[in-house]
């Protein structure tokens, strides 16, 4: 039976409509889906199988999507989705890392041959994670009369305004947030190695609340420490704290693979002066940014109150500061559409979602706290209630 707790059939029917709308306005007689947070956002399919190709294919005419992937996921498909039987169509197992020269997008041609489009105009996801230029040079050849569009972000920006349901399950993401951040910040002391910090963080993330449990996160914690937190993608190894380190922790719950991010910074020990100075500041410019959300607003006029306000100091930053974010599957939480940077004239409208990590990362200095907020009729509503400072242990 579908897992028709997580969002009604009604839901995925308003998403499927909203995209086949895009589909003609496009004028595209199919989309290739293989993002697989697209895939579950359009049909609610959702396991661990991504490592191998599927793919989500919806038409302007038919009803339903078609989900295609490998045969011992179909049974899968027809757990997590509403759809039905003649809507999952699955692939034999010999063409996964075939030595017989089949390639799942040989399968999904044939599918797309009998929805009557092999010789449309055909959306491509062509920089989705998972869609392989061998999955396109594959569908080409399989389909010469098809012409192949790049339709990368079409779903995206369906996506980007949240229902009331997806927003309730990035409040709960938000509470395990706050659970693991606390976790980790109450182990990390000198002595102590990094490693026992991400299990604690990781026990929280999956332990959840008391009401609910968590779902695994679309991107490990992240943990700069010490004098690399000017570079914010790092892990943790098995090196262990000392006095005088300053740690970056980066880390999202997530709940039916919605997630709300969190970031925030300790030092072990006394924090020197420059530190303490520069997150007074970033908590002076997340709090000016926020106070410009609301509906009407552009993208860029928000991270133009973050710049005016740290400019100051003397303090500049280029990279973007924020983006769009929510439903999500490894290697990624973000949507990849809107963003927080100079540039960017989207308007925000309400109930649109955002990661807004307007870190500082220098030579000598790694300074990271975050919010991930809504936009609400009349400002932002911050889904996370944790103290914005800079922490010590």
């Amino acid at each position: 039976m579908p897992r028709e707790h997580i969002f009604d059939e009604a839901e995925y029917e308003r998403r499927v409509e909203r995209t086949k709308e895009r589909l003609r306005e496009e004028d595209l007689d199919a989309i290739v889906v293989a993002d697989p947070a697209n895939m579950n956002y359009l049909t609610g399919y959702d396991g661990w199988s991504f490592y191998v190709h599927q793919a989500v294919v919806v038409t302007p005419d038919r009803d339903e999507p078609v989900w295609i992937g490998r045969d011992m996921d179909g049974g899968g498909a027809r757990a997590t989705t509403h759809l039905g039987d003649d809507s999952i169509r699955a692939y034999s197992d010999d063409h996964v890392h075939s030595p017989h020269d089949l390639h799942p997008m040989d399968f999904v041609a044939g599918v797309l041959e009998e929805l009557e489009v092999a010789d449309g105009r055909i959306g491509l996801e062509m920089d989705a994670a998972y869609f392989t230029a061998k999955s396109y040079t594959r569908l080409q050849q399989n389909l010469p009369e098809a012409e192949f569009e790049d339709a990368t972000l079409l779903v995206g920006w369906v996506r980007i305004k949240k229902s009331e349901q997806e927003l309730e399950y990035m409040r709960e993401a938000a509470r395990i947030s706050e659970n693991a951040m606390w976790a980790g910040l109450d182990v990390i002391e000198e002595g102590v190695p990094e490693y026992e910090a991400a299990a604690a963080i990781y026990e929280q993330l999956i332990t959840g609340t008391e009401e609910y449990g968590g779902d695994y996160p679309s991107i490990v914690p992240l943990m700069p420490s010490g004098d690399h937190t000017g570079t914010p993608h790092l892990t943790w190894t098995d090196r262990e704290f000392e006095d005088g380190d300053p740690v970056i922790i980066e880390l999202s719950g997530c709940r039916h693979r919605y997630h709300s991010p969190l970031a925030r910074t300790t030092f072990v020990g006394d924090p020197p002066a420059e530190l303490q100075e520069t997150a007074d500041i970033v908590v002076e410019g997340i709090e000016a940014a926020l106070d410009t959300v609301e509906p009407g607003v552009t993208c860029e006029a928000v991270e133009k109150a973050w710049r005016e306000t740290i400019a100051q100091y003397g303090l500049e930053k280029e990279d973007r500061i924020g983006y769009s974010m929510g439903l999500g599957y490894p290697p990624d939480w973000g949507e990849h559409t809107a963003s927080i940077r100079p540039g960017d004239e989207t308007v925000l409208e309400e109930d649109m979602t955002f990661h807004m990590i307007p870190g500082i990362w220098t030579d000598e200095i790694g300074m990271e706290i975050s919010e991930t907020f809504r936009v609400t009729s009349t400002g932002a509503e911050t889904l996370a209630d944790f103290p914005r400072e800079l922490f010590t242990t």
